[in-house]
């Protein structure tokens, strides 16, 4: 059975204005001539409504870089998708949010990955970057538009994770989602850089304790153990994972990788996610449904029982299935065990 598909992040451009290390696609500020013009991008929209009624992540790069963002965002939204936008934050003007209230945007994700100018603006490799991300989410507070925080987190910036939180507490974010690193792009240079295991299972541990303590909606992305975390302190206080005691957090899982969520790069390449590049189909070549259907690569990340080693063995692998990107740039497998997993399993 194909499964719904509830998320599509959509690289709509690579073109970035930053320069940030952990960058999944090494972005600058291009061009890139072989992204998907207009037409096939609003034909494209059509495919994936044929397919389902998924989150339209338009992302990038840096998305407001493009310049029918708003063509696109309204189009999908007429479609009856549900748009929203991941930006830096930095290019947003008064007019860039009146753009976004009329094309329907629902909500509009800034990165901050430091809780100073002095830590962010290093992270982002441009100075007055986090000064221009803070006017945006002004502007966004001052239309009325709702917006999250997303962090990436690594060893440079842990110690900062409390902060960043709090600064999220501060704007009145409506959430605050973490990344944990993942070696694609730029980060490959960062894997000194990575949590290690240990360190990982403390800050999801930490992160799933705060949800208690702020007002925001916490979500772990790129993260898949906090999904088993969640699950075993639910069963040690012997209740259920369920939509009244966990929210949206009860009907998603740890990797959605060609799950219930794919990415679309900027030249029409379907992959299971943004980190794990395997070529899952082309939209110049196929259609989006048949991609989401019939590729074998989603058919293996939907088969638990073809995953290998301690992943494999786990009871927790419905909801957790450690990351498949991960995995992949540590053994070349995508279907290997998550590297980063400080959980040892007993048979299933």
């Amino acid at each position: 059975m194909v499964p719904i598909l509830r998320i599509v992040a959509w690289e709509v451009t690579r073109s970035c204005n930053l320069n940030c290390v952990h960058c999944r696609a090494s972005s600058n500020f291009g061009p890139y001539p072989q992204e998907l013009d207009t037409v096939k991008a609003m034909e494209v929209l059509e495919q994936i409504r044929e397919a389902g009624k998924p989150i339209i992540i338009l992302t990038g790069g840096e998305p407001l870089l493009r310049k029918d963002i708003f063509a696109l965002a309204d189009y999908g939204t007429k479609k009856g998708l549900r748009m929203v936008l991941a930006t830096n934050g930095t290019l947003i003007t008064p007019d860039i949010t009146e753009k976004i209230t009329e094309s329907g945007i629902k909500r509009v994700s800034i990165s901050l990955d430091g809780a100073t100018k002095e830590s962010h603006d290093t992270f982002r490799q441009v100075n007055g970057a986090f000064d221009r991300a803070m006017k945006g989410v002004s502007y966004l507070k001052d239309q009325g538009i709702e917006f999250q925080i997303n962090t990436t987190i690594t060893s440079h910036n842990l110690s900062e994770l409390e902060g960043i939180l709090d600064l999220a507490v501060r704007l009145e974010a409506a959430a605050h989602h973490v990344f944990l690193l993942v070696p694609a792009g730029r980060a490959k240079e960062m894997l000194n850089q990575q949590l290690n295991p240990q360190e990982y299972e403390d800050t999801l541990y930490w992160f799933y304790k705060k949800q208690d303590d702020v007002p925001l909606k916490l979500k772990a992305t790129c993260a898949p153990q906090y999904y088993r975390i969640m699950t075993q302190e639910a069963h040690s206080k012997g209740d259920k994972v369920n939509s009244k005691t966990h929210g949206l957090d009860a009907v998603t899982r740890g990797c959605l990788a060609g799950i219930s969520y794919c990415f679309i790069a900027n030249e029409g390449i379907v992959q299971p996610c943004g980190y794990l590049e395997l070529n899952s189909g082309d939209l110049r070549e196929s259609t989006f449904p048949d991609i989401w259907r019939n590729s074998s690569i989603f058919a293996d990340l939907r088969d638990f029982s073809k995953y290998k080693g301690k992943c494999g063995r786990c009871k927790y692998i419905a909801v957790c299935g450690g990351c498949r990107a991960r995995a992949y740039a540590a053994h070349g497998d995508y279907l290997s065990e998550e590297p980063l997993c400080a959980y040892n399993p007993v048979s299933i």
